[in-house]
């Protein structure tokens, strides 16, 4: 089914994303932890281009896994595709593939400037519109975008921001998933200014839960996104205290997300980290506002 659909036939739409191992070992660690969340049905599953939305950690694995979600749990999935540094020939390559799983839907992304280099490689694409361009093109699959509550971390210049995500839509994407985000009024300021800029495909909010101080840290430098008080508070109540930041973290994120429907969110879309407790407690949360999931 193309997850566009699902947003026209409910609301919200709850959704989690996964990323595949580095390592080979963690093949049954995923598997486990996809059966448990498939076992609570999301509405679909995103799939990352590697740990981090890395892509040096391979499409294959992404195929793979999106065709398991798919085929083998019974969810929609949902493959990330990143266009920086590929060719136009490489994508239609891996375009087929997918089509042959059986697969529907596209996360089209531009991807991470590769480590090491300070400007863009020479491709045939520049930006995440150009991918969707290329995808609506060759045809057949559902195309989603990502947007960013608090402004890319490349743009200076929260106007522009906003153009350009007018202009992956005029491109052909259908929906759009938040970057992450910790203050629920950051999502809903944007909400209003999307919309007031003609955006107006549905918009998943992502919630990333909290595990441990390093991966916050590490979300501040890769992403830019902003810490409320709450959180600094956690953080520093919890910081000699990993287990019970890690579940503070899980309630904080289920608090967001109860916060989220209860405004009218078209979807909360979880950072679940390959760790089911987070996609439990998310869809426990669910249970408990009336909706029936799993």
């Amino acid at each position: 089914m193309r997850i566009r659909d699902l947003y026209n036939q409910k609301k919200p739409v709850v959704s989690f994303e996964v990323f595949p191992p580095k390592k080979s070992a963690g093949a049954d660690e995923i598997e486990s932890a996809l059966g448990q969340m498939a076992g609570f049905s999301p509405d679909f599953i995103s799939v990352t281009c590697g740990a981090g939305g890395d892509i040096s950690s391979g499409i294959d694995k992404t195929e793979e896994i999106s065709s398991t979600v798919k085929s083998k749990l019974g969810v929609e999935s949902l493959a990330h595709l990143t266009c920086i540094g590929a060719s136009r020939e490489s994508v239609r390559k891996i375009a087929r593939e997918l089509r042959d799983m059986g697969i529907e839907n596209i996360m089209a992304l531009r991807g991470d400037i590769p480590k090491g280099e300070s400007t863009r490689p020479s491709a045939d694409f520049t930006y995440a519109s150009d991918l969707i361009r290329e995808l609506k093109e060759f045809g057949g699959f559902c195309v989603g975008a990502a947007c960013y509550p608090e402004g890319h971390i490349d743009c200076d210049d929260s106007f522009k921001d906003l153009v350009y995500l007018r202009e992956k839509q005029d491109s052909g994407a259908e929906f759009f998933i938040t970057q992450l985000f910790f203050d629920n009024g950051l999502f809903e300021r944007f909400l209003e200014r999307a919309r007031r800029m003609g955006i107006t495909a549905p918009i998943s909010a992502g919630v990333m839960p909290i595990f441990s101080r390093g991966q916050i840290e590490r979300m501040i430098f890769m992403c830019g996104v902003s810490l409320p008080s709450a959180i600094v508070r956690l953080l520093h109540k919890y910081e000699n205290d990993p287990k019970s930041l890690k579940q503070a973290g899980i309630e904080y994120a289920a608090d967001q997300m109860e916060g989220l429907i209860r405004g009218g969110a078209d979807g909360v879309h979880i950072y679940t980290m390959n760790q089911p407790a987070a996609a439990i407690a998310a869809m426990e949360r669910c249970r408990n506002l009336g909706l029936r999931r799993g």
